[in-house]
């Protein structure tokens, strides 16, 4: 929803498709630059503790936001701040989320509970968006604004009622922080399958998930509709990906993991491709929901293929990995900004979807090990 609004009130104040992209970079950067802090916090420190600082430092943000809007003070820039804390607490909490799932529900029921848990997520993600635009055409961004303040607080209530244990604590205070940095990218590094798994994760940050900051110039400047239909749009998407993930959740007893993982990325970017040639809305929205059920594929395996692998100790510090990975994503945003300002967003969204269809046959074709079933790791080397 935060996204959504942000996007929306940056294009309506300065009309300018790169400042737009840089949403998505200020909200992404953070997990570039603390991905790894985030996945040392999650196998060093209380759990909990740090997932209620992340939503608290949200709600301060949201409402600091909220007085500007409601002020007539804001400027386009601190939109930039805002999702920069977001994207902040997104990659010092997402490892101890995950790492979460995991304790509460064992190896056998992880890849189930990761599924359940993107359904969550893609079902407000699938909301939210759909209510930001509504609520921008109805109240406008004060209104819509205040939606997102109410998110963050009740987030922070649930945490608060919510028991979780600790990390495990041996041996931890004797392991500087620099060590387990640099033994967390070597383990990764060393496993055949979390190299490619991680290979996968920084393609599709750099020319899958930047499509989302376009899609408000696109509905604008190409399908010709407002914020309504623009947040409809967004949520179909996410309508997709909760169907995806629901499937996931449902099947029992997975065994290629790393098919399903190639599987959903190519079927994202062939829709993407269909969704950047659309000049259509009723073509648009079909797209963008079998682009979203790519997308579960992806997200699903992601986190289960690292968590199934990885030996218990080591796990965040895996997670903290993926969430570098993850931090690519401005990158791409930037790329993306840049060729949507010279040539359209059409072509810049057509662009990426191409380079991505040409780089999963090749991870398919060089990187058999997510072929293959995947194994938990036992202590034996894997490079």
């Amino acid at each position: 929803m935060q996204m959504t609004i942000l996007g929306w009130l940056v294009l309506q104040l300065t009309d300018s498709p790169w400042l737009v992209a840089l949403v998505g970079f200020f909200g992404m950067v953070p997990m570039l630059v603390l991905g790894l802090v985030g996945g040392l916090l999650a196998d060093r420190a209380n759990r909990k503790a740090v997932i209620l600082s992340t939503q608290v430092a949200g709600l301060i943000a949201s409402t600091a936001m909220l007085v500007l809007l409601a002020t007539g003070s804001e400027e386009f820039r601190h939109a930039y701040v805002i999702v920069s804390v977001a994207g902040t607490a997104w990659a010092l909490e997402m490892p101890s989320r995950k790492s979460a799932i995991h304790d509460l529900l064992g190896s056998s029921g992880m890849t189930n509970g990761i599924a359940l848990d993107s359904v969550a997520m893609s079902a407000s993600r699938m909301i939210g968006p759909a209510l930001a635009g509504l609520l921008i055409s109805t109240t406008g961004f004060v209104g819509a604004y205040s939606a997102v303040v109410v998110t963050y607080l009740t987030a922070v209530v649930l945490v608060c009622r919510f028991t979780l244990a600790s990390a495990p604590r041996e041996g931890r205070a004797s392991i500087s922080l620099t060590k387990d940095l640099v033994d967390g990218v070597r383990y990764v590094w060393g496993h055949a399958a979390l190299r490619a798994t991680i290979t996968v994760t920084v393609l599709m940050n750099l020319l899958m998930f930047p499509y989302q900051h376009m899609v408000p110039v696109i509905s604008r400047d190409v399908l010709n509709v407002g914020p309504g239909p623009m947040g409809v749009l967004m949520a179909g998407a996410d309508l997709g990906a909760m169907i995806g993930a629901v499937l996931v959740a449902s099947a029992t007893n997975i065994r290629h993991h790393g098919r399903l993982y190639i599987g959903g990325s190519t079927i994202y970017f062939a829709t993407l491709l269909l969704f950047a040639a659309s000049q259509w809305y009723s073509l648009s929205l079909p797209a963008l929901i079998l682009l979203g059920l790519g997308t579960a594929g992806f997200s699903t395996m992601q986190a289960s293929i690292v968590m199934f692998i990885t030996r218990r100790d080591v796990r965040g510090k895996a997670l903290g990995v993926v969430s570098l990975a993850i931090g690519t994503s401005p990158i791409g945003a930037l790329i993306e900004g840049a060729v949507a300002d010279w040539q359209g967003p059409g072509f810049a969204l057509g662009l990426n979807a191409a380079a991505g269809l040409v780089c999963m046959a090749l991870v398919a074709t060089l990187l058999p090990v997510l072929r293959r079933p995947m194994t938990p790791d036992n202590g034996t080397a894997h490079a």
